[in-house]
């Protein structure tokens, strides 16, 4: 799904432009580890074959822990070193040395990566669990970032583009080609993430100091942003008022902050059929992820089952590329029989079987 996390191309490019920095003439299999490692803890969403419930529960559980990515690392050095005992039996070398322990620290690293990126946009990752359940998210980058793949792309496919040319014109190849062109990327990417986190606290100030915060009865009581797509200067909040999530939008260059009642959406009240469905285990999890939930008894279907639904306020916002005010991602549906027990649950569409 779009909004849960950030793309896999992504997360394999900016483990590849990592190693290419000058990893990769340290340890052999640097690039093939790193760029692998950085992907690596997205295997969590093989989770979703035992169901989208299933699936939701288990994204980003222990794979994307501090925990878990040390054995995640051990385990893929544990392949490489076998796909290196194939080659060597096969008579091929290597053109850096073989450095075992060096590998697996380099596969940390690009482990971090994923981390660090599922940490930027808004879905939140749980870094310390178990230790510490608490979801973070940094929510200064969107779930695709064009520019981001653009700068990736570069620092990554410069050093081919030049090479066609010098072997044209009778350049010897050098090994290791690129580590200048993906020094750069990464330290374009770091100054890109400086300025989104720069402007994501600036909408949240913006936010904070309309004349909309200033005449709520009660005050504002936590105040959410999320980032546009291409745009970097347009931010989606949430305030969370007495009794309703009021949506807005804020232009960071002009401090303009755009609400409209038509986007005040008022909690719903509690009832049994509600109660029931959070102890679902649908419920426990949305619940242990959301921040900022939804939960609204619809009433009864055509099949005289009670319909109860999950929303996160933090994705029901629309741009020129989607309508997620109408199609919210990351819903649930947990249905209610006469009875009060729990006859089916559904997440996106899909139901858990």
């Amino acid at each position: 799904m779009l909004a849960e996390g950030m793309d896999p191309v992504t997360h394999f490019m900016t483990g590849a432009c990592l190693a290419r920095t000058g990893l990769n003439r340290k340890a052999a299999y640097t690039t093939l580890a790193m760029t692998l490692a950085a992907e690596m803890p997205d295997l969590d969403t093989m989770w979703s074959a035992a169901g989208p419930v299933a699936g939701f529960q288990h994204h980003r559980g222990w794979t994307h822990t501090f925990v878990g990515i040390p054995f995640e690392a051990l385990v893929l050095v544990g392949l490489i070193r076998l796909l290196h005992r194939w080659r060597t039996a096969r008579g091929q070398t290597t053109l850096a040395p073989v450095r075992w322990g060096l590998l697996w620290c380099f596969s940390l690293l690009a482990l971090l990566s994923h981390l660090f990126l599922d940490w930027t946009n808004n879905y939140g990752i749980r870094p310390f669990f178990p230790f510490n359940p608490r979801w973070y998210e940094g929510s200064f980058v969107f779930i695709i970032e064009p520019v981001i793949l653009l700068i990736l792309l570069a620092a990554l496919g410069a050093p081919s583009l030049f090479g066609l040319i010098h072997s044209e014109i009778g350049v010897r190849r050098r090994p290791f080609r690129g580590r200048g062109w993906a020094m750069a990327g990464v330290l374009a990417l770091a100054a890109l993430w400086s300025w989104r986190a720069f402007e994501h606290q600036q909408a949240i100030d913006i936010a904070a100091a309309s004349d909309y915060a200033a005449s709520v009865a009660g005050g504002v009581r936590r105040i959410f942003a999320s980032p546009e797509p291409v745009n970097p200067w347009r931010w989606h909040v949430v305030y969370d008022v007495s009794g309703a999530y009021q949506l807005a939008a804020v232009d960071t260059r002009t401090g303009q902050v755009t609400v409209s009642n038509d986007d005040l959406l008022y909690k719903p009240p509690t009832t049994l059929a509600t109660l029931k469905a959070k102890r679902s285990p649908l419920g426990e999890a949305y619940l242990d992820w959301s921040s900022w939930p939804l939960v609204t008894d619809i009433g009864l279907d055509g099949d005289g089952l009670t319909e109860v639904t999950f929303r996160d306020a933090r994705f029901l916002y629309s741009t020129s590329f989607f309508d997620w005010r109408k199609h919210p991602p990351l819903g649930g549906v947990v249905y209610i029989d006469a009875d009060r027990q729990v006859h089916a649950m559904e997440m996106d569409g899909r139901q858990q079987k």
